[in-house]
This record gives C-alpha cells, structure tokens and sequence, in this order.
C-alpha cells in the first residue's frame, strides 16, 4: 500500500512561468499542473493535493504563515497521512518552516520546499526538489526530525537553514552545521541528528515586532520610532559577539523599561551572540540592562520566535527562558 503525503501548495517561484507580455515571472501554474510534473510520482506516494495559495511569497504575511499552520496541524493528524509537503517561496520560506517548527510538535515528516528557477527556464527545479521533498517525507528515517528544508537534493533542518545566495539553486544551506542529509537515489540518508526546538503553545502571533540592523552610526531615533508606534517587541541584529554603538543604549533602556522585551543577535553569517565586552553598549553591559540573547539565530528567525513567544505570554521572564534555556 502506498503512503500518503498531503501537498499544501501557497505558490512562489515553484508555481510561476514566465507571462510574454511583461516578459517576468508571475504566479501560473496550479497543484496538478506542478504534481504532472514530477515523473513516475505515483509509483512511490499517493499525493492529496490542497491549493491553499497561489501568491509570491514576499506577499504572504504572519497571518497566511499561522493559517498554514492550522492546515498543517489539521492534516497531520489524520491516519492515513504519512507526512506532509509545503511549497512554497523561497523569500521568505526559512521564515515560514522556522515558525512550523515551534508551533507543531508531531513525530510524521513535515517538509517545506521550493524552486529557484520557474517553469519557463531551462532547468526548472521545481519538480526535482517536490520529488526529493516527498521522498523525504515518507521515509522513516525522517520521523522526528522536526520540520525540515528540502532543496537541491539537501535535507536541512529549519531551525538552521538559511537562504544564502539570490541565483543559485544550492541556495539554502546551514551554515554553521551543514545539512541534515542527503536525497540520493529517491532515498534519504541522514549524517546526523539534531536537538528538538522547544515548542511554543500558541494560537496567537504579535505582528507588531520590529527587527533592526546595527551598522555605524545608527542613531537613538530608530528605536524611538518602534517605541514609540507601539510595537511590542524589538530584535536587535548587533554587531560582532553582540553589541551595539553606545547611542542606541538609551533606547534599549527605555524599550525595556516600557515591558518591550528585546532580543539581540548578530548580524554576523555564523556564530551565537554572548556577553563577552563590558564596555558601553558591549555584550555584558546589554546583559546587565536585561537584554534577551537569541544565540545563533538570524534576525529574520529571532523575530518570528519573538512574536509567537509574545503571542504566548507578554511575561519578558518566560520569554528570556524561551530563548536563553
């Protein structure tokens, strides 16, 4: 008897071909245009198909990513189920598969994937990576590994994938461990495992979460902006080991005098953030203000943990420990 995957198709570049009028890429094709694509699928999987978007995936906002979540949890309880597929596009997808993975605890594979190249390009991925991704998905060996990232023949977790290059089909790459595994020969082979991201219990998103990039000579008004527009929760991307230039100090001071929780990271490409310079605005110093450590997560990735984490509880405690055990 065949396994079933479920493939939630939201569009991206997977689901687009170029339109001869303003000679660009643009959403067109459809989940059974894109699953005829994938040759001899239906000797491994049967594949349930639902068409949940068909958008770019610059335009999906917090709102579509929780609402794949419930269509992912709805799915992938269900008996018949083996796993579970999402295409999707690769702007935005770590963001996407990182929140899957603190929002869905479940040991069947849930695997997000995605093209670099569109329909009309020589070359198009789109169909080789949904193969590898549901050839992932029904294997065994891919059960509690949490969510995954299958491009490009790669298994990637997606607590560490990141999109490292805009052209290049081997784009999505963990840098600071290497990937999961390997698809070869429609078989999934894994080279190591991974610790399970802790679970945030939440229904709830705050959308209202600033992410800012430290650079020289950055000033205080920045901060005064997102404090003062409301915004609940502010992540820092600082410099080096993680610290930042001493006029944003003040700023930090006042967010978190104001109960806005603030989380730091580097804007660094691998490495955790620590409090290791006590000057002001260094590590320590920030340390000592009650600035949150987000280890070595990219902002991009810290900001989605910061607005479920706030959607969880609005106690900046519980949130250090969300982050920082």
């Amino acid at each position: 008897m065949k396994k079933k995957v479920v493939v939630i198709f939201t569009g991206g570049t997977i689901s687009m071909k170029i339109d001869p009028e303003i000679h660009a890429a643009i959403p067109a094709l459809n989940s059974d245009e894109i699953i005829a694509m994938v040759s001899n699928i239906e000797n491994v999987a049967e594949i349930e198909s639902i068409n949940f978007a068909n958008i770019p995936s610059p335009h999906l906002t917090t709102q579509h990513m929780m609402s794949i979540a419930d269509t992912v949890r709805e799915n992938i309880l269900k008996e018949d189920v083996t796993g579970i597929v999402i295409t999707h596009g690769t702007d935005t997808l770590e963001e996407t598969a990182y929140l899957l993975d603190l929002l869905i605890q479940s040991e069947k594979p849930i695997v997000v994937v995605g093209a670099m190249r569109n329909s009309s390009e020589l070359g198009y991925d789109g169909s080789s990576n949904l193969s590898a991704a549901i050839c992932t998905a029904i294997s065994p060996k891919a059960k509690n590994k949490g969510v995954l990232v299958v491009m490009n023949n790669e298994v990637n977790a997606a607590s560490e994938v990141t999109k490292t290059n805009t052209l290049s089909l081997d784009t999505f790459k963990s840098p600071e461990f290497g990937p999961l595994g390997i698809v070869d020969n429609d078989e999934v082979i894994f080279y190591r495992d991974i610790a399970a991201n802790r679970i945030i219990d939440t229904n709830t998103i705050e959308e209202k979460v600033a992410l800012i990039k430290t650079a020289t000579g950055i000033g205080l008004d920045v901060l005064d902006f997102y404090i003062d527009s409301g915004y609940k929760g502010i992540v820092i991307e600082a410099l080096g080991r993680g610290n930042i230039p001493p006029q944003l100090v003040p700023g930090v001071k006042r967010a978190i005098m104001n109960n806005i929780p603030v989380v730091m990271v580097s804007r660094c490409y691998t490495g955790r953030v620590l409090y290791t310079y006590g000057y002001e605005g260094g590590g320590k110093h920030l340390k000592d203000l009650g600035v949150i450590f987000g280890g070595n997560l990219p902002g991009q990735k810290a900001r989605i943990k910061l607005m479920l984490s706030l959607g969880y509880t609005k106690d900046i405690e519980k949130i250090r420990k969300i982050f920082e055990d």
